[in-house]
């Protein structure tokens, strides 16, 4: 719609300034009007104001002024009527795309909301879609709105630190936020917003000063992000320890193989609680790997022994093939894939 209203109001102030221009010239040239009345003489023409003629007008003055009404006053009266048209339209489409918006969000449940679509915003959308989570975005800029549409998303422009824009994106039945507004103390704000309105929604934010991180988890972030702080930790990992970096991005990226790392639940219904990891040998009959099992009460067990038993409630983080992922995610919850 932006892009359609820069071009409309180009192609209106060309005609514009081509009646314009013709008229001077013309007049200039024709009754030998200085630049200045010429230019005025055109303005009052197309304009239809109805003061007289600055001098009487010779016979091929009168013709050429004749052009200038006709051409002038058909452009000004077309530039008019355009106009109202674009304001009529821009009022009929934000009515109209805020009530299908509404209707998007209502029918959402179990979504995750990402307030702030700069750099980091955009980054977690893309994976939370790639994940096939819905999800919606909010952003003041209107601009940064339309690019999330124009890329798929269900997007809407207010301020994300009032509760009512947080009620509006359907809070109360989101299954998580990410904090990524410009600025920390706006993250703050959002998070406290955020969890008094929903105190069971996980929430990750961005930090950019590292001394606010306790503050963003003392609000609520169950999980807090330094985007600049990690990226240089990258940076000077993939120098002195090339060989990880390249492990991790296989792991976590999916490059070059057809690999992923994943968390999964392991269900009451399941037929491996209460079963050792050396009885199920996942390695060996799915190709999976158990990187780390944590625990329903909290605990984190890394590179877990063979002889660490299964409990109902307890996640396992596991990397393999995406179809053998499945497999066990079938298992883990009761229901064989």
């Amino acid at each position: 719609m932006a892009n359609r209203l820069k071009r409309r109001l180009a192609v209106l102030g060309l005609l514009i300034l081509a009646a314009l221009i013709t008229g001077t010239i013309g007049f200039t040239v024709i009754e030998k009007y200085p630049p200045f009345d010429a230019f005025y003489m055109t303005l009052i023409t197309i304009t239809t104001v109805g003061y007289q003629e600055l001098r009487p007008l010779s016979q091929a003055g009168r013709i050429f002024n004749s052009f200038v009404i006709v051409f002038g006053v058909t452009t000004m009266f077309f530039a008019i009527g355009a106009m109202t048209q674009t304001v009529i339209e821009l009022e009929l489409g934000e009515f109209f795309g805020k009530r299908r918006v509404k209707r998007m969000i209502d029918k959402l449940d179990e979504h995750y909301i990402v307030c702030g679509f700069g750099r980091v915003g955009r980054a977690a959308a893309r994976e939370l879609q790639h994940e096939g989570a819905a999800l919606v975005i909010v952003d003041r800029d209107p601009e940064k709105v339309e690019q999330a549409i124009r890329e798929g998303l269900t997007a809407f422009a207010a301020d994300s630190t009032h509760d009512e824009t947080l009620v509006e994106a359907g809070i109360a039945r989101a299954k998580g936020l990410v904090a990524a507004l410009g600025s920390d103390a706006d993250n703050l704000f959002l998070i406290l917003s955020a969890k008094n309105l929903n105190p069971a929604l996980r929430v990750a934010a961005r930090v950019g000063e590292e001394n606010a991180e306790g503050k963003l988890r003392r609000a609520g972030a169950d999980t807090v992000s330094a985007p600049y702080a990690q990226a240089g930790q990258q940076l000077a990992l993939s120098l002195v320890r090339p060989h990880v970096v390249q492990f991790l991005d296989l792991a976590t990226k999916n490059i070059g193989l057809n690999v992923c790392l994943e968390q999964m639940r392991v269900g009451p219904d399941s037929e491996l609680v209460e079963k050792s990891l050396k009885q199920i040998q996942l390695r060996r009959d799915l190709g999976v790997i158990v990187l780390a099992i944590r625990r329903s009460k909290g605990e984190m067990i890394f590179n877990p022994p063979a002889e660490a038993v299964l409990e109902a409630g307890d996640f396992l983080i596991v990397m393999g093939e995406h179809e053998s992922v499945r497999k066990l995610e079938g298992l883990l919850s009761g229901v064989h894939a």
